[in-house]
Protein backbone atom coordinates (compact mmCIF):
# COMPACT_ATOMS: atom_id res chain seq x y z
CA UNK A 1 0.00 0.00 0.00
CA UNK A 2 1.32 3.27 -1.03
CA UNK A 3 1.59 5.73 1.60
CA UNK A 4 -1.14 8.31 -0.13
CA UNK A 5 -2.98 5.20 0.19
CA UNK A 6 -2.45 4.89 3.92
CA UNK A 7 -3.13 8.85 4.20
CA UNK A 8 -6.63 8.30 2.38
CA UNK A 9 -7.79 5.36 4.77
CA UNK A 10 -6.73 7.14 8.24
CA UNK A 11 -8.43 10.25 6.97
CA UNK A 12 -11.61 8.29 6.00
CA UNK A 13 -11.28 6.93 9.70
CA UNK A 14 -10.89 10.27 11.78
CA UNK A 15 -13.72 11.53 9.94
CA UNK A 16 -15.45 8.56 10.98
CA UNK A 17 -14.47 8.55 14.10
CA UNK A 18 -16.03 12.27 14.66
CA UNK A 19 -19.18 11.65 13.34
CA UNK A 20 -20.30 8.32 14.07
CA UNK A 21 -21.87 9.49 17.50
CA UNK A 22 -24.60 11.00 14.94
CA UNK A 23 -24.67 8.41 13.15
CA UNK A 24 -25.79 5.63 15.90
CA UNK A 25 -27.65 7.05 19.52
CA UNK A 26 -27.28 5.49 23.05
CA UNK A 27 -30.25 3.75 24.56
CA UNK A 28 -32.51 5.63 27.13
CA UNK A 29 -35.21 4.32 28.65
CA UNK A 30 -38.34 6.70 27.25
CA UNK A 31 -39.33 9.34 29.49
CA UNK A 32 -42.67 9.19 27.65
CA UNK A 33 -43.74 5.97 29.64
CA UNK A 34 -47.00 5.71 31.68
CA UNK A 35 -46.24 4.36 35.11
CA UNK A 36 -48.58 6.74 36.97
CA UNK A 37 -51.87 5.30 38.23
CA UNK A 38 -51.03 1.79 37.45
CA UNK A 39 -52.92 0.58 40.67
CA UNK A 40 -56.50 1.62 40.96
CA UNK A 41 -57.28 3.42 43.87
CA UNK A 42 -53.90 3.30 45.12
CA UNK A 43 -51.12 5.52 46.22
CA UNK A 44 -48.48 4.92 48.05
CA UNK A 45 -44.53 6.31 48.42
CA UNK A 46 -43.65 2.79 50.58
CA UNK A 47 -41.15 0.90 48.21
CA UNK A 48 -41.67 -2.13 49.99
CA UNK A 49 -43.13 -4.74 48.17
CA UNK A 50 -43.97 -8.57 48.85
CA UNK A 51 -42.15 -9.08 45.30
CA UNK A 52 -39.09 -9.06 46.97
CA UNK A 53 -39.54 -12.44 49.07
CA UNK A 54 -37.87 -15.22 48.34
CA UNK A 55 -41.03 -17.58 47.29
CA UNK A 56 -39.77 -19.80 49.82
CA UNK A 57 -40.57 -17.20 52.43
CA UNK A 58 -43.95 -16.47 51.15
CA UNK A 59 -45.62 -19.90 51.32
CA UNK A 60 -44.90 -21.77 54.72
CA UNK A 61 -46.13 -25.28 54.08
CA UNK A 62 -43.28 -27.56 53.10
CA UNK A 63 -45.29 -29.54 50.97
CA UNK A 64 -45.90 -26.67 48.73
CA UNK A 65 -42.45 -25.96 48.83
CA UNK A 66 -41.63 -29.32 47.99
CA UNK A 67 -43.90 -29.06 45.24
CA UNK A 68 -42.15 -26.03 43.95
CA UNK A 69 -38.63 -26.86 43.79
CA UNK A 70 -39.08 -29.72 42.24
CA UNK A 71 -41.50 -27.66 39.21
CA UNK A 72 -38.70 -25.96 39.27
CA UNK A 73 -36.32 -28.73 38.52
CA UNK A 74 -38.31 -30.76 36.16
CA UNK A 75 -40.47 -28.26 34.44
CA UNK A 76 -40.20 -28.67 30.62
CA UNK A 77 -41.71 -25.24 29.69
CA UNK A 78 -39.01 -23.85 31.96
CA UNK A 79 -36.58 -26.37 30.60
CA UNK A 80 -37.28 -24.70 27.24
CA UNK A 81 -36.85 -21.11 28.54
CA UNK A 82 -33.77 -22.24 29.79
CA UNK A 83 -32.48 -23.47 26.40
CA UNK A 84 -33.31 -20.30 24.57
CA UNK A 85 -31.25 -18.49 26.86
CA UNK A 86 -28.34 -20.82 25.89
CA UNK A 87 -29.19 -20.18 22.48
CA UNK A 88 -29.43 -16.17 23.05
CA UNK A 89 -26.14 -16.76 24.70
CA UNK A 90 -23.79 -18.26 21.81
CA UNK A 91 -25.43 -15.61 19.62
CA UNK A 92 -24.21 -12.85 22.30
CA UNK A 93 -20.81 -14.56 22.08
CA UNK A 94 -20.82 -14.82 18.33
CA UNK A 95 -21.76 -10.55 17.99
CA UNK A 96 -18.50 -10.22 20.14
CA UNK A 97 -15.95 -12.14 17.96
CA UNK A 98 -17.07 -9.83 15.01
CA UNK A 99 -14.73 -7.32 16.01
CA UNK A 100 -11.49 -9.59 16.07
CA UNK A 101 -10.68 -9.72 12.15
CA UNK A 102 -11.39 -13.54 10.34
CA UNK A 103 -8.02 -16.03 9.61
CA UNK A 104 -8.31 -18.89 7.22
CA UNK A 105 -5.63 -21.25 6.10
CA UNK A 106 -5.17 -21.71 2.67
CA UNK A 107 -3.19 -24.98 1.25
CA UNK A 108 -3.52 -26.44 -2.16
CA UNK A 109 -1.11 -28.25 -4.82
CA UNK A 110 -2.08 -26.83 -8.58
CA UNK A 111 -1.64 -29.12 -11.94
CA UNK A 112 -1.68 -26.72 -15.08
CA UNK A 113 -1.32 -28.69 -18.08
CA UNK A 114 -0.76 -26.24 -21.24
CA UNK A 115 -0.15 -27.60 -25.12
CA UNK A 116 2.54 -25.77 -26.88
CA UNK A 117 1.10 -27.40 -30.36
CA UNK A 118 2.12 -25.52 -33.53
CA UNK A 119 4.70 -22.92 -31.14
CA UNK A 120 8.07 -23.44 -33.65
CA UNK A 121 8.07 -26.79 -34.01
CA UNK A 122 8.08 -29.13 -36.70
CA UNK A 123 4.54 -29.83 -38.51
CA UNK A 124 2.94 -32.74 -36.32
CA UNK A 125 4.77 -32.53 -33.09
CA UNK A 126 2.51 -31.54 -29.63
CA UNK A 127 4.69 -30.63 -26.60
CA UNK A 128 2.51 -30.85 -23.27
CA UNK A 129 3.85 -28.29 -20.54
CA UNK A 130 2.58 -29.65 -17.31
CA UNK A 131 2.83 -27.17 -14.30
CA UNK A 132 2.72 -27.90 -10.47
CA UNK A 133 2.39 -25.17 -8.09
CA UNK A 134 2.62 -25.37 -4.14
CA UNK A 135 0.58 -22.85 -2.41
CA UNK A 136 0.60 -22.15 1.38
CA UNK A 137 -1.33 -19.04 2.33
CA UNK A 138 -3.10 -17.81 5.67
CA UNK A 139 -5.45 -14.71 5.06
CA UNK A 140 -7.62 -12.14 6.86
CA UNK A 141 -10.15 -9.77 6.65
CA UNK A 142 -11.12 -7.25 8.98
CA UNK A 143 -13.79 -4.70 9.03
CA UNK A 144 -13.69 -1.53 11.33
CA UNK A 145 -16.42 -0.24 13.01
CA UNK A 146 -16.18 3.10 11.63
CA UNK A 147 -20.16 4.02 11.91
CA UNK A 148 -20.96 1.57 14.92
CA UNK A 149 -22.49 -1.15 13.09
CA UNK A 150 -20.90 -3.78 14.99
CA UNK A 151 -21.04 -2.19 18.20
CA UNK A 152 -25.41 -2.06 17.46
CA UNK A 153 -24.92 -5.64 16.49
CA UNK A 154 -23.62 -6.87 19.97
CA UNK A 155 -25.64 -4.53 22.08
CA UNK A 156 -28.59 -5.75 19.94
CA UNK A 157 -27.78 -9.26 20.87
CA UNK A 158 -27.11 -8.89 24.33
CA UNK A 159 -30.54 -7.14 24.57
CA UNK A 160 -31.85 -10.31 22.97
CA UNK A 161 -29.93 -12.34 25.25
CA UNK A 162 -31.36 -10.17 28.46
CA UNK A 163 -34.63 -10.82 26.75
CA UNK A 164 -34.30 -14.35 26.78
CA UNK A 165 -33.26 -14.39 30.73
CA UNK A 166 -36.26 -12.31 31.39
CA UNK A 167 -38.68 -14.73 29.57
CA UNK A 168 -37.30 -17.77 31.66
CA UNK A 169 -37.84 -15.52 34.93
CA UNK A 170 -41.68 -15.12 33.61
CA UNK A 171 -41.51 -18.78 33.05
CA UNK A 172 -40.41 -19.52 36.76
CA UNK A 173 -42.73 -16.74 38.23
CA UNK A 174 -46.11 -18.11 36.30
CA UNK A 175 -44.70 -22.03 37.16
CA UNK A 176 -44.55 -20.99 40.81
CA UNK A 177 -48.08 -19.26 40.88
CA UNK A 178 -49.49 -22.16 39.36
CA UNK A 179 -48.39 -24.81 41.12
CA UNK A 180 -50.24 -22.58 44.22
CA UNK A 181 -52.91 -21.95 42.93
CA UNK A 182 -53.61 -25.40 42.11
CA UNK A 183 -52.21 -26.64 45.29
CA UNK A 184 -53.91 -24.57 47.02
CA UNK A 185 -57.49 -25.59 44.99
CA UNK A 186 -56.60 -28.84 45.32
CA UNK A 187 -57.13 -28.46 49.35
CA UNK A 188 -60.23 -26.68 48.99
CA UNK A 189 -61.36 -29.93 46.89
CA UNK A 190 -60.23 -31.92 49.89
CA UNK A 191 -62.07 -29.74 52.62
CA UNK A 192 -65.34 -29.49 50.18
CA UNK A 193 -64.99 -33.47 50.03
CA UNK A 194 -64.80 -33.24 54.03
CA UNK A 195 -67.58 -31.34 54.72
CA UNK A 196 -69.65 -32.96 52.33
CA UNK A 197 -68.90 -36.15 53.85
CA UNK A 198 -69.80 -35.22 57.42
CA UNK A 199 -73.05 -33.44 56.08
CA UNK A 200 -74.16 -36.96 54.49
CA UNK A 201 -73.16 -38.92 57.62
CA UNK A 202 -75.72 -36.29 59.21
CA UNK A 203 -78.17 -36.88 56.74
CA UNK A 204 -78.39 -40.55 56.69
CA UNK A 205 -78.77 -40.00 60.71
CA UNK A 206 -81.42 -37.60 60.00
CA UNK A 207 -83.71 -39.97 57.61
CA UNK A 208 -83.35 -42.92 60.51
CA UNK A 209 -84.76 -39.85 62.68
CA UNK A 210 -87.48 -38.80 60.54
CA UNK A 211 -88.74 -42.42 59.92
CA UNK A 212 -88.93 -42.90 64.06
CA UNK A 213 -90.78 -39.67 63.81
CA UNK A 214 -93.59 -40.85 61.02
CA UNK A 215 -94.15 -44.00 63.22
CA UNK A 216 -94.72 -41.57 66.48
CA UNK A 217 -96.81 -39.75 63.79
CA UNK A 218 -94.97 -36.54 64.49
CA UNK A 219 -94.37 -36.24 60.49
CA UNK A 220 -95.90 -37.59 57.48
CA UNK A 221 -94.49 -39.86 54.77
CA UNK A 222 -93.83 -36.73 52.88
CA UNK A 223 -91.23 -35.83 55.22
CA UNK A 224 -89.61 -39.04 55.27
CA UNK A 225 -89.12 -38.92 51.57
CA UNK A 226 -87.54 -35.32 51.54
CA UNK A 227 -85.00 -36.26 53.86
CA UNK A 228 -84.03 -39.42 51.37
CA UNK A 229 -83.28 -36.80 48.88
CA UNK A 230 -82.10 -34.32 50.68
CA UNK A 231 -79.60 -37.11 51.31
CA UNK A 232 -79.27 -37.86 47.71
CA UNK A 233 -78.58 -33.90 47.35
CA UNK A 234 -75.38 -34.68 49.31
CA UNK A 235 -74.26 -37.86 48.07
CA UNK A 236 -74.14 -36.57 44.44
CA UNK A 237 -71.81 -33.68 45.25
CA UNK A 238 -69.26 -35.96 46.21
CA UNK A 239 -68.01 -37.43 42.91
CA UNK A 240 -67.99 -34.61 41.12
CA UNK A 241 -65.62 -33.42 43.77
CA UNK A 242 -63.60 -36.38 43.68
CA UNK A 243 -63.26 -35.80 40.09
CA UNK A 244 -62.15 -32.17 40.45
CA UNK A 245 -59.70 -33.87 43.01
CA UNK A 246 -58.24 -36.78 40.44
CA UNK A 247 -57.71 -33.48 37.67
CA UNK A 248 -56.33 -31.53 39.82
CA UNK A 249 -53.69 -33.63 41.17
CA UNK A 250 -52.71 -34.72 37.40
CA UNK A 251 -52.69 -30.87 36.19
CA UNK A 252 -50.17 -30.39 39.01
CA UNK A 253 -48.19 -33.16 38.01
CA UNK A 254 -48.11 -32.07 34.74
CA UNK A 255 -46.49 -28.47 36.08
CA UNK A 256 -43.88 -30.69 37.93
CA UNK A 257 -43.21 -32.25 34.57
CA UNK A 258 -44.31 -36.22 36.00
CA UNK A 259 -46.72 -38.18 34.96
CA UNK A 260 -50.13 -38.36 36.45
CA UNK A 261 -50.16 -39.65 40.67
CA UNK A 262 -51.29 -38.37 44.36
CA UNK A 263 -50.07 -35.41 45.77
CA UNK A 264 -48.95 -34.92 49.09
CA UNK A 265 -50.63 -32.31 50.66
CA UNK A 266 -51.69 -30.33 54.08
CA UNK A 267 -54.33 -29.07 54.59
CA UNK A 268 -56.93 -25.91 53.61
CA UNK A 269 -57.31 -25.15 57.57
CA UNK A 270 -53.21 -24.81 58.21
CA UNK A 271 -51.91 -22.30 55.62
CA UNK A 272 -50.69 -18.99 56.24
CA UNK A 273 -49.84 -15.69 54.34
CA UNK A 274 -48.30 -12.92 54.73
CA UNK A 275 -49.51 -10.84 57.66
CA UNK A 276 -48.50 -7.57 55.60
CA UNK A 277 -49.45 -6.98 51.81
CA UNK A 278 -47.04 -4.67 50.48
CA UNK A 279 -47.35 -3.71 47.07
CA UNK A 280 -44.63 -1.01 46.30
CA UNK A 281 -44.66 1.67 44.02
CA UNK A 282 -46.03 1.23 40.33
CA UNK A 283 -42.43 2.16 38.41
CA UNK A 284 -41.16 -0.61 40.58
CA UNK A 285 -42.77 -3.20 37.72
CA UNK A 286 -40.24 -1.94 35.42
CA UNK A 287 -38.04 -3.52 37.21
CA UNK A 288 -39.90 -6.42 39.38
CA UNK A 289 -41.64 -7.59 36.44
CA UNK A 290 -39.99 -10.09 34.58
CA UNK A 291 -42.16 -9.82 31.45
CA UNK A 292 -42.17 -6.03 31.44
CA UNK A 293 -38.60 -6.61 31.92
CA UNK A 294 -38.39 -8.75 28.51
CA UNK A 295 -40.76 -6.03 26.83
CA UNK A 296 -38.40 -3.39 27.54
CA UNK A 297 -35.26 -5.84 26.37
CA UNK A 298 -37.03 -6.41 22.94
CA UNK A 299 -37.59 -2.63 22.45
CA UNK A 300 -34.07 -2.27 23.09
CA UNK A 301 -33.25 -5.10 20.15
CA UNK A 302 -35.71 -2.78 17.72
CA UNK A 303 -33.68 0.20 18.94
CA UNK A 304 -30.54 -0.99 17.76
CA UNK A 305 -31.55 -2.34 14.74
CA UNK A 306 -32.91 1.14 13.71
CA UNK A 307 -29.13 2.13 14.79
CA UNK A 308 -28.26 -0.62 12.20
CA UNK A 309 -30.36 0.48 9.24
CA UNK A 310 -28.58 3.50 10.03
CA UNK A 311 -25.25 2.20 9.26
CA UNK A 312 -25.72 1.17 5.96
CA UNK A 313 -26.26 4.59 4.44
CA UNK A 314 -22.05 4.90 5.35
CA UNK A 315 -19.44 3.10 3.58
CA UNK A 316 -18.08 0.47 5.15
CA UNK A 317 -14.45 0.04 5.73
CA UNK A 318 -12.57 -3.50 5.23
CA UNK A 319 -8.93 -4.27 5.60
CA UNK A 320 -7.67 -7.17 3.99
CA UNK A 321 -4.39 -9.27 4.26
CA UNK A 322 -2.74 -12.50 3.09
CA UNK A 323 0.77 -13.88 2.95
CA UNK A 324 2.44 -17.07 2.88
CA UNK A 325 4.80 -19.54 0.22
CA UNK A 326 4.30 -20.35 -3.09
CA UNK A 327 6.70 -22.33 -5.10
CA UNK A 328 7.08 -24.45 -8.14
CA UNK A 329 9.43 -27.08 -6.28
CA UNK A 330 8.29 -28.93 -2.93
CA UNK A 331 12.06 -29.25 -1.74
CA UNK A 332 12.99 -25.41 -1.85
CA UNK A 333 9.16 -24.93 -0.91
CA UNK A 334 10.17 -22.45 2.00
CA UNK A 335 13.05 -20.50 -0.01
CA UNK A 336 12.10 -17.57 -2.29
CA UNK A 337 8.68 -18.26 -2.23
CA UNK A 338 7.28 -15.62 0.35
CA UNK A 339 4.22 -13.40 -0.78
CA UNK A 340 2.37 -10.69 0.80
CA UNK A 341 -0.10 -8.70 0.23
CA UNK A 342 -2.51 -5.65 2.26
CA UNK A 343 -5.28 -4.34 1.04
CA UNK A 344 -7.84 -1.44 2.52
CA UNK A 345 -11.28 -0.89 0.85
CA UNK A 346 -13.99 1.16 1.08
CA UNK A 347 -17.32 0.35 0.20
CA UNK A 348 -20.38 2.34 -0.49
CA UNK A 349 -23.51 1.53 -2.42
CA UNK A 350 -24.55 4.10 -4.72
CA UNK A 351 -28.13 2.33 -6.05
CA UNK A 352 -29.56 -0.71 -4.21
CA UNK A 353 -32.87 -0.32 -5.42
CA UNK A 354 -34.20 1.39 -1.94
CA UNK A 355 -32.87 -1.17 0.14
CA UNK A 356 -31.49 0.94 2.78
CA UNK A 357 -34.33 3.61 3.28
CA UNK A 358 -36.88 -0.12 3.01
CA UNK A 359 -34.27 -1.01 5.93
CA UNK A 360 -34.62 2.03 8.14
CA UNK A 361 -38.40 2.28 7.72
CA UNK A 362 -39.07 -1.09 8.13
CA UNK A 363 -36.84 -0.78 11.88
CA UNK A 364 -38.42 2.69 12.93
CA UNK A 365 -41.55 1.05 12.88
CA UNK A 366 -40.58 -2.07 14.50
CA UNK A 367 -39.12 -0.16 17.19
CA UNK A 368 -42.40 1.93 17.72
CA UNK A 369 -44.08 -1.14 18.18
CA UNK A 370 -41.87 -2.45 20.31
CA UNK A 371 -42.64 0.59 22.20
CA UNK A 372 -46.05 0.39 22.19
CA UNK A 373 -45.70 -3.74 23.42
CA UNK A 374 -43.37 -2.39 26.13
CA UNK A 375 -46.42 0.20 27.27
CA UNK A 376 -48.95 -2.43 27.12
CA UNK A 377 -47.04 -4.89 29.34
CA UNK A 378 -47.03 -2.42 31.99
CA UNK A 379 -50.72 -1.76 32.08
CA UNK A 380 -51.33 -5.29 31.91
CA UNK A 381 -49.22 -5.59 35.15
CA UNK A 382 -50.75 -2.90 36.72
CA UNK A 383 -54.41 -4.34 36.24
CA UNK A 384 -53.38 -7.41 37.39
CA UNK A 385 -51.80 -6.21 40.46
CA UNK A 386 -55.13 -4.45 40.80
CA UNK A 387 -57.07 -7.38 40.23
CA UNK A 388 -55.38 -9.35 42.86
CA UNK A 389 -55.15 -6.36 45.40
CA UNK A 390 -59.26 -5.86 45.23
CA UNK A 391 -59.80 -9.74 45.17
CA UNK A 392 -57.95 -10.17 48.54
CA UNK A 393 -59.64 -6.89 49.96
CA UNK A 394 -63.16 -8.72 49.38
CA UNK A 395 -62.34 -11.88 50.73
CA UNK A 396 -60.87 -10.51 53.67
CA UNK A 397 -64.37 -8.48 53.83
CA UNK A 398 -66.14 -11.64 53.66
CA UNK A 399 -64.62 -13.39 56.07
CA UNK A 400 -65.78 -12.43 59.18
CA UNK A 401 -69.83 -12.24 57.61
CA UNK A 402 -69.21 -15.38 56.60
CA UNK A 403 -68.69 -17.21 59.54
CA UNK A 404 -71.41 -15.46 61.09
CA UNK A 405 -74.34 -16.80 58.75
CA UNK A 406 -72.43 -20.32 59.48
CA UNK A 407 -72.55 -19.91 62.79
CA UNK A 408 -76.42 -18.82 62.28
CA UNK A 409 -76.53 -21.69 60.15
CA UNK A 410 -76.06 -24.37 62.48
CA UNK A 411 -77.95 -22.95 65.22
CA UNK A 412 -80.72 -22.67 63.03
CA UNK A 413 -80.49 -26.67 62.18
CA UNK A 414 -80.20 -27.65 65.70
CA UNK A 415 -83.32 -25.03 66.79
CA UNK A 416 -85.42 -26.34 63.84
CA UNK A 417 -84.74 -30.49 64.58
CA UNK A 418 -85.24 -29.93 68.13
CA UNK A 419 -88.63 -28.54 67.24
CA UNK A 420 -89.19 -30.99 64.91
CA UNK A 421 -88.44 -33.41 67.39
CA UNK A 422 -89.77 -32.14 70.56
CA UNK A 423 -93.20 -30.01 69.34
CA UNK A 424 -95.35 -28.94 66.32
CA UNK A 425 -94.11 -25.33 66.23
CA UNK A 426 -92.30 -25.95 62.74
CA UNK A 427 -92.41 -28.51 59.49
CA UNK A 428 -89.70 -30.60 58.06
CA UNK A 429 -89.62 -27.92 55.12
CA UNK A 430 -87.78 -25.75 57.62
CA UNK A 431 -85.48 -28.56 58.37
CA UNK A 432 -84.34 -29.15 54.95
CA UNK A 433 -84.02 -25.36 54.38
CA UNK A 434 -81.94 -24.53 57.43
CA UNK A 435 -79.69 -28.12 56.54
CA UNK A 436 -79.11 -26.85 52.61
CA UNK A 437 -78.08 -23.39 53.40
CA UNK A 438 -75.73 -24.76 56.30
CA UNK A 439 -74.37 -26.75 53.26
CA UNK A 440 -73.84 -23.62 51.09
CA UNK A 441 -72.56 -21.12 53.65
CA UNK A 442 -69.84 -24.08 54.22
CA UNK A 443 -68.69 -24.85 50.79
CA UNK A 444 -69.11 -21.08 49.95
CA UNK A 445 -66.51 -20.19 53.41
CA UNK A 446 -63.96 -22.48 51.41
CA UNK A 447 -63.91 -20.55 48.81
CA UNK A 448 -63.82 -17.73 50.44
CA UNK A 449 -60.71 -18.86 52.21
CA UNK A 450 -59.26 -20.07 48.72
CA UNK A 451 -60.03 -16.71 47.16
CA UNK A 452 -58.15 -15.42 49.91
CA UNK A 453 -54.81 -17.63 49.08
CA UNK A 454 -55.04 -17.34 44.83
CA UNK A 455 -55.22 -13.71 45.58
CA UNK A 456 -51.92 -13.58 47.63
CA UNK A 457 -50.24 -15.67 45.36
CA UNK A 458 -51.82 -13.78 42.27
CA UNK A 459 -50.63 -10.67 43.29
CA UNK A 460 -47.16 -11.90 44.54
CA UNK A 461 -46.89 -12.90 41.02
CA UNK A 462 -48.01 -9.53 39.64
CA UNK A 463 -46.13 -7.34 41.33
CA UNK A 464 -43.25 -9.47 40.02
CA UNK A 465 -42.09 -11.98 43.31
CA UNK A 466 -40.31 -15.29 42.49
CA UNK A 467 -37.64 -15.34 40.47
CA UNK A 468 -35.45 -13.12 42.32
Amino acid sequence: MTNSSNKYILLVITAALISACSVTKKYERPTTLKTDQLYRDQSTTDSTTIADMPWNTVFKDEKLNALIQKGLEQNLNLKNAIENIVQARASLRQSKLAYYPSLQLDANVTHNKQSQAGLNFPAGININTLTTTYKLGVSSSWEIDVWGKLSSSKRAALATYLASDAAKQAVQTQLIADIANNYFLLLSYDESLRITEETLKTRIENVETIKALKEGAIVTGAAVVQSEANQHAAEVLIPDLKQSIRETENALNILLGQGPGPIDRGVLGTQIIPEKIAIGMPAQLLNNRPDVRQAEFNFRVAFESTNLAKTYFYPSLTLTASTGFSNLELNDFFSHSIFYSIIGGLTQPLFNNGLNKMRLTTAQSQQLQAYNNFQQSLLVAGQEVSNALYAYQMAVEKEDSRAKQIAALEKAVDFTQELLEYSSATNYTDVLTSQQNLLAAQLSGVNDNLQKLQAVINLYRALGGGWK
